[in-house]
């Protein structure tokens, strides 16, 4: 997936602009990358408690894009970690958006990358890669397709269709 190098724009401002066609997750996120704005073109996991499919994913080239994992919401292990995230930044990937956990945050707030998540969770999650690629996912309220261009700030997370 070869992706445009895309600028990113202030959620308030694309609402204003696109209205009702643009999709704005409601999930109450918190920040932990360094990069509190970042936007690219989605790419998906989902997975429960297991981050195999994150840490392999995270090993290619990312291209600018925006991994989406849809944990399922749990917080009881972590989904990415520093050494993860740094896999990330080296392989080109904009950001990440979990629904679920992630630990480590000291050092995920120093990495020049976008982070998103529910919370923070030190415990460690399987490594079987149980789950899937590239599928939708959905979660606060809006739902994730691979290809669909998100932005994140400090104000939230939205989507536009993918061209």
């Amino acid at each position: 997936m070869v992706t445009d190098a895309l600028t990113p724009l202030p959620t308030a401002d694309l609402v204003d602009e696109y209205g009702d066609r643009l999709r704005v997750c409601d999930t109450q996120f918190r920040q932990f990358g360094g990069r509190r704005a970042f936007c690219g073109r989605v790419r998906t996991i989902s997975c429960h408690e297991d981050n195999g499919l994150v840490k392999e994913l995270l090993r290619t080239p990312g291209e600018g894009c925006v991994l989406v994992v849809d944990g399922g919401g749990s917080v009881h292990t972590a989904l990415t970690g520093d050494l993860i995230a740094a896999s990330a930044v080296e392989n080109g990937w904009a950001g990440l958006v979990v629904n679920g956990a992630v630990r480590d945050s000291a050092a995920l707030a120093e990495l020049p990358i976008g982070i998103k998540a529910l919370g923070t969770n030190p415990r460690k999650s399987a490594k079987d890669g149980r789950g899937a690629v590239d599928v939708p996912v959905g979660f606060g309220g809006v739902t994730f397709f691979p290809g669909d261009v998100l932005h994140a700030d400090d104000d939230g997370v939205v989507l536009l269709p993918a061209d």
